[in-house]
């Protein structure tokens, strides 16, 4: 039986990948660099920093500052799943602790996140600012799940990365794929579960709740 729920934001809360890729692909352009971006699709699910640094961007630190100022003129583009609103809701109203495991910074998550009403369900988020090691080290979830108090046997991560999955199975946390914003299960041979939309989460649980 699940005591803990912890969702990733990134392409299982928000559709944010166009805005995501669109924004780096412009200030990479403004950097004098070009790629497609089939090239930067590997960005979609760690931190903006560890993308710069694996492109050996020179200046990171101002580029990532740019690129989370770039985004905002793409936030037209960013929306919530359907049906991901009620379910967060209906979950805050149970007794089940929620979480969020994100790579987004602290100010990411004010910007982009925060305007979307959600955070207030979540008794606690962990974003990229938070821990020294990311996603897909254990750090991150492992803090999220101490800051609740939860242990790891009845946790569950949701997440749509590889990045995410080995995440979870690195911290003892059996993970749910979000397939509607991974769109494919090639690579997710070992993810626990497989969620084809947002309200399949409550069928999970409901099921768990019978054993």
């Amino acid at each position: 039986m699940f005591t803990t729920i912890v969702f990733d934001v990134d392409g299982t809360l928000i559709d944010s990948e166009e805005a995501i890729l669109n924004s780096l692909q412009k200030v990479l352009q403004e950097e004098g660099h070009a790629y497609s971006q089939d090239d930067l699709r590997f960005a979609l699910g760690i931190p903006g920093m560890d993308t710069l640094k694996q492109l050996e961007i020179a200046n990171p630190e101002r580029v990532l500052a740019t690129w989370s100022e770039t985004v905002l003129e793409f936030s037209d583009s960013v929306r919530l799943f359907e049906g991901a609103a009620e379910v967060v809701a209906q979950l805050a109203e149970s007794p089940l602790r929620l979480g969020i495991v994100t790579s987004k910074t602290a100010q990411e998550v004010r910007h982009e996140f925060d305007p979307f009403g959600l955070s207030p369900h979540f008794d606690c988020i962990v974003s990229a600012s938070d821990t020294e090691k990311h996603k897909p080290h254990p750090d991150p979830l492992l803090r999220c799940l101490e800051t609740l108090g939860a242990e790891k046997e009845g946790a569950l991560y949701i997440g749509d990365s590889i990045y995410d999955m080995q995440c979870a199975h690195s911290a003892g946390v059996p993970f749910a794929l979000a397939l509607w914003g991974s769109k494919t299960t090639e690579r997710f041979e070992a993810a626990d579960y497989i969620l084809k939309q947002p309200v399949d989460v409550l069928e999970l649980l409901k099921l768990h709740e019978e054993e």
